[in-house]
């Protein structure tokens, strides 16, 4: 799989202190948030995490990208969600390593149509290109 270029439109831009158990900031102090690792991994749990982060970005932009789909297919996902589950462990080879769950409602169509969308959605998704064939993402309808 080759590297595709990209025009970028936006630049995020975020700095860590102290790794898992310190702060995170963006430059521009829109986000500004305490992380330590969770109760499950020996840590305190007193504030957020990097996968909860990460959950919250790529269930954010999947989203987008649904509205995308549905647009481009004349479809209407109005009260649509979706939701990501990021987990983290040892992989065999004792480094560590991401698992992700996609899980979308969509109400207001058919079983057979969330799934060609969110299949579709998994297309464009940005998160979902740069994860694809570096962890295992799992998509779901409910």
């Amino acid at each position: 799989m080759s590297i595709q270029p990209v025009d970028v439109a936006y630049t995020a831009v975020a700095t860590a202190e102290n790794g898992r158990d310190g702060r995170v900031a963006s430059d521009d102090g829109k986000l500004d948030v305490t992380v330590n690792p969770p109760k499950e991994m020996g840590g305190s749990g007193a504030g957020t995490n990097p996968e909860q982060l990460f959950a919250a970005g790529y269930s954010a932009c999947f989203q987008g990208a649904l509205g995308v789909v549905a647009r481009r297919e004349k479809v209407d996902v109005s009260g649509s969600r979706v939701t990501a589950k990021v987990g983290i462990g040892k992989t065999p080879d004792g480094a560590f390593g991401l698992k992700v769950e996609i899980t979308a409602s969509i109400p207001s169509v058919d079983a057979a149509t969330a799934r060609d969308l969110v299949d579709k959605a998994h297309q464009v998704c940005p998160y979902s290109n740069a994860t694809r064939g570096n962890i295992e993402v799992s998509l779901s309808v409910d």
